[in-house]
Parts: structure tokens; C-alpha cells; sequence
């Protein structure tokens, strides 16, 4: 995958003066030059998420840990997937907790992460509410993220974390997602010392946990939000 990088580097500039001269081109060229752009932004996304695979399993990525407020984290990844939601009429619900919810996080990652969840309920969603739940006690904290879409078998369940594993492969995402965001997830949760949990059921949904240390010594007992959150069709 590092290998990769210059080729695609010279590949990427090469597309974005054809992209930026498109106007100029005859219908047929532009609408070309048009899915060459989006191909190489794809491509893109892939190699980053085969770099970032690559790292964790040599060992070489240490989180960048400070205290952060979750809520403010929490509304970065909504916000930034919030374009997203509106294209498909899917609904973002919030409930937080008054005050602020503070552990020692890599705010980088777990944004990361929870753009991840959210990207994910609003494609399976089916234009269904997603609920943003955001917890603490006194070793953890929380956020759960929860639609009301397709939800998961038995056995998709048992599937879900592995790299390169889709639940349907054929169906089209709007934003084309290189099967690798879950496993990934999985990993920044683990660099935490935390879990990331799922519960789903066919035709009523899915919601995925996940629970953090406040701080880098805390140990977990129990998570401050149950699974699947209360109110949530078991």
C-alpha cells in the first residue's frame, strides 16, 4: 500500500486538471472525467484505510490522548455527516446528558469512528430516525448510535468487524465505502481500551456501542448505556 502512493499521487493530480478543464470537453468526455474523479477519490479512501490496517497490525499507532469533552466530538461527527442524512430524509435525533462528558480520548479517532457508525445507520437506515445516545459513570463513557433500518442476522452479526466483509455486497452506497471502516473501528476502540458492541435484528434495526475509559488507568466495569438503549424493540 506504500507502494501505491506515488503512482496514485501523480494519477490524482493528472485527474484534477482534466476534472477542473471538464466544461471544456464534449458531453461524453466530461461525464468521463467526471467518474474518473470520483474513482480516484474512492481509491483513495481505500489506500488510506490499507495504510491505517497496516499500521495497527505492526503495532505502530499510539493514540494522541487529552481530555475532551465527548459532546463536542459527538456533534463534530453529526455535523460532518449531517449532508449525508439530508440526501437520504433520514432524521438525526441527540440525547445528551447536561454538562459535559469528559474523558482522556484521541478526539481525531473517535470522531473518526462515530462518522463511521453514523455513515453506516443512515445508508441501512431506510430514511428511518437514527438516536445519538451519549452516557457516563463513574469509570466510563458512552455513545450508542441506533437505527430503524434493515438490521442484521445471526450470522452477519457474527461478520460484521471483519475486514473487507459488507452485509450485501451488492448494494449501492452513497458513499463508497471500502469495507474496512468497521474493522478499523474495532481497532481504535481497542487502542482506548474500550469496546465497541452491536445489537440488531432483521427488519427493526441496528445500534452499535461504544464504551471509553474516562482515563488511560480507568478499567470497565459495565457501559453507562444499555444494549440495545432502552425504548429499542428487543
Amino acid at each position: 500500500s506504500h507502494e501505491l502512493r506515488t503512482p496514485l499521487t501523480t494519477i490524482k493530480l493528472a485527474g484534477e486538471v482534466i476534472f477542473g478543464n471538464r466544461e471544456k470537453l464534449d458531453p461524453a468526455l466530461s461525464r468521463s472525467a467526471e467518474l474518473m474523479q470520483n474513482q480516484i477519490e474512492r481509491f483513495e479512501r481505500l489506500l488510506a484505510d490499507l495504510l491505517e490496517i497496516s499500521r495497527y497490525d505492526a503495532g505502530a499507532v499510539t493514540p494522541e490522548l487529552e481530555t475532551q469533552d465527548l459532546n463536542a466530538v459527538v456533534g463534530a461527527a453529526i455535523a460532518s455527516i449531517e449532508p449525508l442524512a439530508k440526501s437520504k430524509s433520514t432524521e438525526i435525533k441527540i440525547a445528551l446528558p447536561s454538562g459535559a462528558v469528559e474523558a482522556e480520548i484521541d478526539g481525531k479517532r473517535i470522531e473518526r469512528l462515530l462518522r463511521n457508525l453514523l455513515s453506516n445507520a443512515v445508508e441501512h437506515g431506510e430514511g428511518k430516525p437514527i438516536t445519538v445516545r451519549v452516557g457516563q459513570n463513574e469509570q466510563a463513557v458512552a455513545v450508542c448510535v441506533s437505527d430503524e433500518g434493515v438490521g442484521m442476522s445471526r450470522s452477519q452479526l457474527e461478520r460484521v468487524f471483519d475486514r473487507f466483509w459488507r452485509a450485501d455486497p451488492a448494494r449501492q452506497r452513497s458513499v463508497g465505502g471500502t469495507g474496512l471502516g468497521l474493522a478499523i473501528s474495532k481497532e481504535d476502540a481497542s487502542l482506548h481500551r474500550g469496546w465497541l458492541q452491536v445489537w440488531s435484528k432483521p427488519d427493526v434495526g441496528t445500534s452499535f456501542r461504544l464504551t471509553l475509559p474516562k482515563h488511560r488507568e480507568s478499567v470497565i466495569a459495565n457501559s453507562p448505556i444499555a444494549l440495545p438503549p432502552e425504548g429499542v424493540e428487543k
